[in-house]
């Protein structure tokens, strides 16, 4: 059996004195596209943040090519690409300064890869506004060009279709399926309805683990 880009294993999450699940297991593998889903409070974000390495397992463990998280650190961010429900851009830079800082991270990219993924993502001409003077769709579309520079497999993404207008989620939505289907692997939640879904798409309900 082939083993898997990213596994969970008995994962449990306590936040704020209280359990959101527990016994979580996942295996994940290139071409796969797994949406999160669950009512309100059910840990879905959380979740999401445990498998990028931003928050600590109450019990279990998470591994990324077999290895646990904790021992790979440092390499976490050369490994996957995480965009929360936040834009999580820096206002006082330049469209082109943020991706250059935040490609950095993983697989510097290039002045033309920069402006290749921020015109694909709609921002031809704006390669050098202050993101402080973009609207919030803008901004999140900054922060979506990431998924068009040369970069990990590994997708997390945090309600990624927040404040994009039709055109924009639709782009969003093959850009996705495409990532699956040449191998990539996305994982994310959205309360938008998906009307294109990779082969390998599945849904997990966290509201089966929560208590």
């Amino acid at each position: 059996m082939t083993s898997p880009l990213l596994e969970a294993v008995a994962l449990a999450c306590e936040r704020d004195l209280r359990l959101l699940f527990e016994q979580l297991d996942l295996r994940l593998s290139g071409g796969d596209m797994v949406q999160i889903s669950g009512p309100n409070g059910s840990g879905k974000t959380s979740l999401l943040r445990l498998l990028a390495g931003l928050m600590q397992p109450t019990a279990g463990v998470v591994r990324l090519n077999g290895k646990p998280l904790h021992e790979q650190r440092s390499e976490l961010a050369r490994n996957l690409v995480w965009i929360g429900h936040a834009a999580g851009i820096k206002d006082v830079l330049t469209a082109e300064e943020n991706l250059s800082w935040l490609s950095a991270l993983h697989h510097p990219a290039s002045r033309d890869a920069i402006w290749q993924a921020l015109a694909a993502v709609g921002l031809k001409g704006f390669e050098d506004v202050p993101c402080l003077t973009l609207s919030a769709g803008q901004q999140r579309r900054v922060a979506l060009a990431r998924l068009y520079l040369p970069g990990p497999p590994l997708w997390i993404l945090d309600e990624p279709f927040t404040a994009l207008d039709k055109q924009g989620v639709a782009q969003l939505e093959a850009h996705l399926a495409q990532h699956c289907e040449q191998g990539g692997l996305v994982v994310l939640t959205t309360h938008h309805t998906l009307a294109r879904m990779p082969a390998g798409y599945r849904e997990l309900d966290l509201g089966r683990w929560s208590l």
